[in-house]
Protein backbone atom coordinates (compact mmCIF):
# COMPACT_ATOMS: atom_id res chain seq x y z
CA UNK A 1 0.00 0.00 0.00
CA UNK A 2 1.25 3.46 -0.87
CA UNK A 3 2.15 5.85 1.91
CA UNK A 4 0.88 9.26 0.83
CA UNK A 5 1.90 11.11 3.99
CA UNK A 6 4.18 14.10 3.13
CA UNK A 7 3.06 13.92 -0.53
CA UNK A 8 0.53 16.06 -2.35
CA UNK A 9 -2.95 14.55 -2.20
CA UNK A 10 -4.15 13.08 -5.49
CA UNK A 11 -6.64 15.60 -6.84
CA UNK A 12 -9.79 14.51 -8.64
CA UNK A 13 -12.87 15.79 -10.40
CA UNK A 14 -16.01 13.66 -10.19
CA UNK A 15 -19.75 13.86 -9.66
CA UNK A 16 -20.83 14.49 -6.08
CA UNK A 17 -24.01 14.96 -4.09
CA UNK A 18 -23.71 18.23 -2.18
CA UNK A 19 -25.15 19.06 1.26
CA UNK A 20 -28.31 20.56 -0.29
CA UNK A 21 -28.82 17.35 -2.34
CA UNK A 22 -27.89 19.04 -5.60
CA UNK A 23 -25.58 17.08 -7.88
CA UNK A 24 -22.31 18.72 -8.87
CA UNK A 25 -21.16 16.84 -11.99
CA UNK A 26 -17.65 18.31 -11.74
CA UNK A 27 -16.81 18.38 -8.04
CA UNK A 28 -13.08 19.09 -7.62
CA UNK A 29 -11.42 18.28 -4.30
CA UNK A 30 -8.74 20.96 -4.36
CA UNK A 31 -11.16 23.68 -5.42
CA UNK A 32 -13.65 22.64 -2.77
CA UNK A 33 -11.10 22.72 0.04
CA UNK A 34 -9.77 26.05 -1.26
CA UNK A 35 -6.86 26.22 1.17
CA UNK A 36 -8.68 24.65 4.11
CA UNK A 37 -7.80 21.46 5.95
CA UNK A 38 -9.60 18.46 4.47
CA UNK A 39 -10.59 15.09 5.89
CA UNK A 40 -11.21 12.78 2.95
CA UNK A 41 -12.70 9.44 3.87
CA UNK A 42 -13.52 6.38 1.80
CA UNK A 43 -16.14 3.79 2.66
CA UNK A 44 -17.13 0.58 0.84
CA UNK A 45 -20.76 0.97 -0.26
CA UNK A 46 -24.05 2.73 0.33
CA UNK A 47 -26.84 0.75 1.98
CA UNK A 48 -24.48 -1.55 3.86
CA UNK A 49 -23.70 -2.12 7.53
CA UNK A 50 -20.76 -0.39 9.22
CA UNK A 51 -20.77 2.47 6.69
CA UNK A 52 -23.87 4.37 7.86
CA UNK A 53 -22.62 4.42 11.46
CA UNK A 54 -19.39 6.07 10.30
CA UNK A 55 -21.09 8.54 7.95
CA UNK A 56 -23.60 9.58 10.61
CA UNK A 57 -20.86 9.92 13.22
CA UNK A 58 -18.83 12.14 10.90
CA UNK A 59 -21.96 14.21 10.29
CA UNK A 60 -22.70 14.48 14.02
CA UNK A 61 -19.20 15.90 14.52
CA UNK A 62 -19.17 18.06 11.38
CA UNK A 63 -19.46 21.38 13.24
CA UNK A 64 -16.50 20.47 15.43
CA UNK A 65 -14.41 19.71 12.33
CA UNK A 66 -15.50 23.01 10.77
CA UNK A 67 -14.71 24.92 13.96
CA UNK A 68 -11.14 23.65 13.52
CA UNK A 69 -11.14 24.89 9.92
CA UNK A 70 -11.59 21.45 8.35
CA UNK A 71 -14.04 20.18 5.75
CA UNK A 72 -15.23 16.59 5.29
CA UNK A 73 -15.56 14.79 1.95
CA UNK A 74 -16.82 11.20 1.57
CA UNK A 75 -16.09 8.85 -1.35
CA UNK A 76 -17.41 5.44 -2.35
CA UNK A 77 -17.70 3.51 -5.61
CA UNK A 78 -21.46 4.15 -5.75
CA UNK A 79 -23.03 6.52 -8.28
CA UNK A 80 -24.22 10.00 -7.38
CA UNK A 81 -27.78 8.73 -7.82
CA UNK A 82 -27.26 5.97 -5.28
CA UNK A 83 -25.75 8.53 -2.89
CA UNK A 84 -28.83 10.68 -3.34
CA UNK A 85 -31.15 7.74 -2.73
CA UNK A 86 -29.13 6.89 0.40
CA UNK A 87 -29.57 10.45 1.68
CA UNK A 88 -33.28 10.38 0.87
CA UNK A 89 -33.76 7.20 2.91
CA UNK A 90 -34.64 7.74 6.56
CA UNK A 91 -32.18 6.60 9.18
CA UNK A 92 -34.84 4.34 10.66
CA UNK A 93 -35.04 2.60 7.28
CA UNK A 94 -31.28 2.08 6.96
CA UNK A 95 -30.44 5.34 5.20
CA UNK A 96 -28.38 8.31 6.33
CA UNK A 97 -30.76 11.25 5.99
CA UNK A 98 -29.53 14.81 5.50
CA UNK A 99 -25.75 14.48 5.48
CA UNK A 100 -24.10 17.89 5.29
CA UNK A 101 -20.86 17.18 3.46
CA UNK A 102 -20.19 16.18 -0.17
CA UNK A 103 -20.50 12.53 -1.14
CA UNK A 104 -18.36 11.76 -4.19
CA UNK A 105 -19.20 9.10 -6.77
CA UNK A 106 -16.20 6.99 -7.75
CA UNK A 107 -17.84 4.74 -10.33
CA UNK A 108 -14.61 4.22 -12.27
CA UNK A 109 -12.81 3.41 -8.96
CA UNK A 110 -9.95 5.64 -10.08
CA UNK A 111 -10.03 7.80 -6.97
CA UNK A 112 -9.78 4.71 -4.74
CA UNK A 113 -6.90 3.48 -6.92
CA UNK A 114 -5.09 6.81 -6.66
CA UNK A 115 -5.33 6.69 -2.87
CA UNK A 116 -4.46 2.97 -2.94
CA UNK A 117 -7.50 1.87 -0.94
CA UNK A 118 -9.24 -0.20 -3.64
CA UNK A 119 -9.87 -3.73 -2.39
CA UNK A 120 -10.11 -6.64 -4.85
CA UNK A 121 -10.87 -4.16 -7.62
CA UNK A 122 -14.30 -3.93 -6.02
CA UNK A 123 -14.83 -1.48 -3.14
CA UNK A 124 -12.77 0.97 -1.13
CA UNK A 125 -11.34 0.09 2.24
CA UNK A 126 -12.09 2.47 5.10
CA UNK A 127 -9.34 4.98 4.32
CA UNK A 128 -9.07 8.35 6.06
CA UNK A 129 -6.70 11.06 4.80
CA UNK A 130 -5.89 14.34 6.53
CA UNK A 131 -4.94 16.98 3.95
CA UNK A 132 -3.39 20.28 5.03
CA UNK A 133 -3.85 23.79 3.65
CA UNK A 134 -1.08 23.18 1.09
CA UNK A 135 -2.92 20.05 -0.13
CA UNK A 136 -0.31 17.78 1.43
CA UNK A 137 -1.33 14.52 3.13
CA UNK A 138 -0.33 14.70 6.80
CA UNK A 139 -2.01 11.56 8.16
CA UNK A 140 -3.58 8.42 6.74
CA UNK A 141 -5.31 5.47 8.33
CA UNK A 142 -6.84 2.49 6.54
CA UNK A 143 -9.20 0.00 8.20
CA UNK A 144 -10.30 -3.37 6.86
CA UNK A 145 -13.97 -3.67 5.91
CA UNK A 146 -15.35 -5.05 9.22
CA UNK A 147 -13.59 -2.44 11.39
CA UNK A 148 -15.34 0.90 11.86
CA UNK A 149 -13.04 3.86 12.33
CA UNK A 150 -12.81 6.19 15.33
CA UNK A 151 -14.19 9.58 14.28
CA UNK A 152 -12.92 11.22 17.49
CA UNK A 153 -9.40 10.20 16.45
CA UNK A 154 -9.86 11.83 13.04
CA UNK A 155 -10.90 15.04 14.81
CA UNK A 156 -7.99 14.75 17.26
CA UNK A 157 -5.56 14.60 14.35
CA UNK A 158 -7.02 17.80 12.88
CA UNK A 159 -6.52 19.50 16.24
CA UNK A 160 -2.98 18.13 16.52
CA UNK A 161 -2.08 19.45 13.07
CA UNK A 162 -3.44 22.89 13.95
CA UNK A 163 -1.58 22.91 17.27
CA UNK A 164 1.69 22.09 15.53
CA UNK A 165 1.10 24.75 12.87
CA UNK A 166 0.25 27.43 15.42
CA UNK A 167 2.87 26.70 18.09
CA UNK A 168 5.69 24.89 16.29
CA UNK A 169 5.61 22.20 18.96
CA UNK A 170 5.04 18.50 18.33
CA UNK A 171 2.25 16.39 19.78
CA UNK A 172 3.29 13.47 22.00
CA UNK A 173 1.40 10.22 22.48
CA UNK A 174 -2.27 10.61 23.37
CA UNK A 175 -2.09 14.39 23.05
CA UNK A 176 -5.45 16.16 23.19
CA UNK A 177 -6.38 19.79 22.65
CA UNK A 178 -5.67 21.83 25.77
CA UNK A 179 -2.70 19.72 26.82
CA UNK A 180 0.93 20.77 26.59
CA UNK A 181 2.98 19.90 23.55
CA UNK A 182 6.66 19.13 23.26
CA UNK A 183 9.39 21.39 21.94
CA UNK A 184 11.23 19.46 19.21
CA UNK A 185 14.60 19.67 20.95
CA UNK A 186 16.51 17.39 23.32
CA UNK A 187 15.72 19.73 26.20
CA UNK A 188 12.08 19.81 25.14
CA UNK A 189 11.87 16.02 25.20
CA UNK A 190 13.54 15.90 28.60
CA UNK A 191 11.25 18.57 30.06
CA UNK A 192 8.13 16.87 28.74
CA UNK A 193 9.11 13.41 29.94
CA UNK A 194 10.08 14.76 33.36
CA UNK A 195 6.68 16.43 33.73
CA UNK A 196 4.73 13.42 32.47
CA UNK A 197 6.52 10.35 33.78
CA UNK A 198 8.43 9.37 36.87
CA UNK A 199 11.37 7.01 36.98
CA UNK A 200 10.43 3.53 38.17
CA UNK A 201 11.79 2.94 41.61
Amino acid sequence: MSVLVTKLAPDFTAAAVMPDNSINPSFNLKSYLNGKIGVLFFYPLDFTFVCPSEILEFNTNLKMFQEEGAELVAVSVDSQFTHLAYKNTKIADGGIGSIQFPMVADLTKQIARDYDVLFNNSVALRGTFLIDQEFKVRHQLVNDLPLGRNIEEALRMVKALKFHQQHGEVCPANWNKGEIGMKPTQDGVADYLASKYQEAK
